[in-house]
């Protein structure tokens, strides 16, 4: 197994980062990827505005979790006290994998003076370097002569991963950017973030960074909702968030308020239940013995709360997220339409969703009766409960209907 080693900062981790871990996954055919966050770097000190340790880790994770299941992040180096000597961590991973191929990614920069390093040696000892051309004054030639240096010196394994697209941005330059847009300034940094990453940071406050979370923009609300869920959910989302405005629009419902409930709808889906219990505690919700042990009735309950107490929400956002899961019986127009976007998005593929999709623009109740039909036959294929909610809100539809 050919595994990658990508460490630094990431203080914060940026799109440059992203686009670089991603090309070394493909030119190295790598089979796993490991972003590593140093705990003290060697070459110079952590910034005073810097990120907690615990907050770099995680921003790295977001990163990890956009370049999909290959790569993850690694508390190796934060869980050693010290500075982090990248000589021990591949030794530290050599010996967790004795049997793979080590490689070390590295820019330019670094590639051209890693023999001055702490204990070179042993790095080569260990793992191969993969060098990131990363800026339009690379030659193959300064690279040839180096690569032959440290074979020579250290019987060195190099290869070059050529980036098609350089974005030169130092992470420094991005503090100072996501400061100066919350005190009159004119450069957007959402554009050099991962969008996860640009909402954990909004969400936790980070690099001078003042956002009101109950008063964000559509943008930043949108950026602090995908930091709280995994990227594979990103498509559903945005696509509920499509349709939801497409359908109030179609039913006059105010549509940003739809936009703004489907922003928010999932932003709880990947909490523990736990977390899922505690939060409607915290909140009074009260809960049955079926939903304090099932989590999969939860995530529309806590984030109606998030939505509400936290994004300062009004009712009605509140009301939507909290029955779009189960459905409840009086359901209004916009419970309807967020109900049905969640179900029937673009990214929805199953039997009966064309017709679903064809009702909903006729009629909103029929469309209800379809959907919730379909959801009770797949339940008990499946041997599953049907919540009572779900169960009353068709009969109570179905009767409606005649």
């Amino acid at each position: 197994m050919k595994i990658g080693i990508y460490g630094g900062t990431f203080d914060p981790p940026h799109l440059a980062h992203l686009a670089a871990a991603r090309v070394a996954m493909e030119q190295l055919e790598l089979d796993r990827l490991l972003i590593i966050p140093d705990q003290e770097p060697p070459h110079k000190g952590l910034p005073a505005d810097a990120a907690s340790p615990q907050q770099r880790l995680e921003m790295a994770d977001l990163i990890a979790d956009g370049l999909g299941p290959r790569a993850e992040a690694s508390d190796l180096e934060l869980r050693r006290e010290g500075v982090s000597y990248t000589a021990d961590t591949v030794e530290q991973l050599h010996e967790s994998y004795p049997n793979d191929e080590l490689w070390l990614l590295m820019g330019t920069d670094m590639f051209l003076t890693i023999e001055n390093w702490y204990q070179p040696e042993r790095i080569f000892q260990y793992a191969g370097i993969a060098a990131f051309s990363r800026s339009h004054e690379d030659t193959g030639e300064m690279f040839q002569e180096q690569s032959e240096n440290l074979q020579r010196r250290f019987q060195a394994r190099t290869k070059i991963v050529d980036l098609p697209q350089v974005m030169e941005l130092s992470s420094r330059d991005l503090r100072r950017m996501l400061a100066s847009e919350w005190n009159g300034g004119n450069v957007d940094p959402g554009q050099f973030l991962w969008t996860p990453v640009y909402g954990y940071i909004l969400r936790e406050g980070l690099f001078g960074t003042k956002a009101d979370l109950k008063h964000l923009s559509d943008k930043h609300l949108r950026a602090v909702s995908y930091s709280m869920v995994k990227a594979k959910r990103l498509p559903h989302i945005q696509g509920t968030e499509e349709e939801a405005v497409r359908l109030a629009k179609h039913w006059g419902v105010d549509p940003e308020r739809a936009r703004r409930a489907a922003i928010l709808h999932d932003c709880t889906k990947y909490w523990s239940l736990e977390e899922q219990v505690a939060c409607c505690d915290k909140y009074g919700i009260q809960l049955d013995e079926m939903e304090r042990t099932g989590v999969k009735f939860l995530h529309s309950k806590t984030g109606a709360a998030m939505a509400k107490y936290v994004f300062g929400e009004p009712d009605d956002v509140y009301d939507a997220i909290f029955c779009h899961t189960t459905g409840k019986p009086g359901m209004n127009t916009f419970e309807k339409i967020l109900y049905l976007a969640d179900y029937m998005e673009p990214s929805r593929d199953f039997e009966g969703v064309e017709e679903l999709r064809r009702l909903v623009y006729e009629d909103l109740d029929k469309a209800m009766i379809y959907g919730l039909e379909m959801t009770v036959e797949e339940l008990k294929e499946k041997g599953a409960i049907v919540h009572p909610n779900t169960k009353g809100t068709l009969d109570e539809l179905r009767g409606k209907q005649g």
